[in-house]
């Protein structure tokens, strides 16, 4: 019953290459101030206004390309609209609480089913729609978008989708979000640390400082300030994705299938 499976969306080369180029920006703008000089100026808030400029053209220009590649159709946008809905839903029900954040197992199910390209779309779409919903708009906002992104295009790069099934899978992508909720508070951490003014001489970044020094101190932040909310993502993501991760993505596939987003379209001749 070949035809009744449901793959990913196919990433064209166009896609590829729209994903690479926005996922470059993404290291840079994360990564820029731990190579930089100490005489540079070092504050995200002052990157995000192009970040953001450049990112949201390059978003639709995956979706673009992955149209031109894939042939997606208004269906395919409306379930990206509809995803997204719920996952911005999703977020204020946790956010605020030990880092339980519901919205992440969303991001790994729909990432797996849809694909790489439509995760990564859905994943920096949501996290722009869940900001507008709680106020959360900020210069932290273009590097949460990239970080989701990058969380929801993971779950689509797994391996197997045509063959591993049933509990092996959802083993696997319960093991993908507990590691990858670490993952984007680490990222995400990277932000913040390096705009942070000194939180003691130990864990502070230091501008021109050797890399492993800084490196040393991030760990050090990391541990101090964000393990146990980043714990309480990847453990809510893990119980979430165990338990009903199965229901949903029946429901994904069921709906994906149905909506046919790469079926080709055949007109007969008058009088057939």
């Amino acid at each position: 019953m070949s035809g009744r499976r449901t793959r990913p969306v196919r990433l064209g080369p166009r896609a590829i290459a729209a994903l690479v180029l926005i996922s470059a920006i993404g290291v840079v703008a994360f990564g820029w101030p731990l190579l930089a000089g100490a005489d540079s100026g070092l504050a995200h808030s002052q990157d995000a206004p192009w970040l953001f400029a450049a990112l949201l053209p390059l978003l639709v220009g995956v979706v673009v390309a992955m149209i031109a590649d894939s042939g997606l159709d208004a269906k395919a946008v409306a379930t990206l609209g509809v995803l997204a809905a719920v996952g911005a839903a999703l977020r204020p029900l946790g956010a605020g609480t030990a880092g339980l954040e519901p919205m992440f197992f969303l991001m790994v199910l729909s990432g797996r089913v849809l694909g790489p390209g439509f995760g990564f779309v859905l994943g920096s779409v949501t996290m722009f729609a869940s900001a507008l919903l709680t106020g959360g708009v900020g210069p932290w906002m273009p590097f949460q978008m990239l970080s989701m992104g990058w969380f929801a295009m993971g779950a689509g790069l797994l391996p197997g989708p045509d063959r591993l099934r049933g509990r092996a899978e959802l083993l696997m992508l319960a093991a993908y979000g507990f590691v990858a909720s670490f993952a984007y508070g680490t990222v995400m951490n990277l932000y913040g640390w390096t705009i942070v003014p000194g939180l003691g001489s130990g864990i502070s970044f230091q501008p021109g400082d050797p890399l492993p020094e800084n490196l040393v101190r991030f760990l050090a932040y990391c541990t101090a300030t964000s393990l146990g909310w980043d714990l309480g993502r990847a453990v809510l993501t893990l119980v979430l994705t165990l338990t009903i991760g199965t229901t949903l993505l029946k429901a994904l596939r069921r709906a994906t299938r149905r909506a046919a987003f790469e079926a080709q379209v055949t007109f007969d001749a008058p009088g057939k």
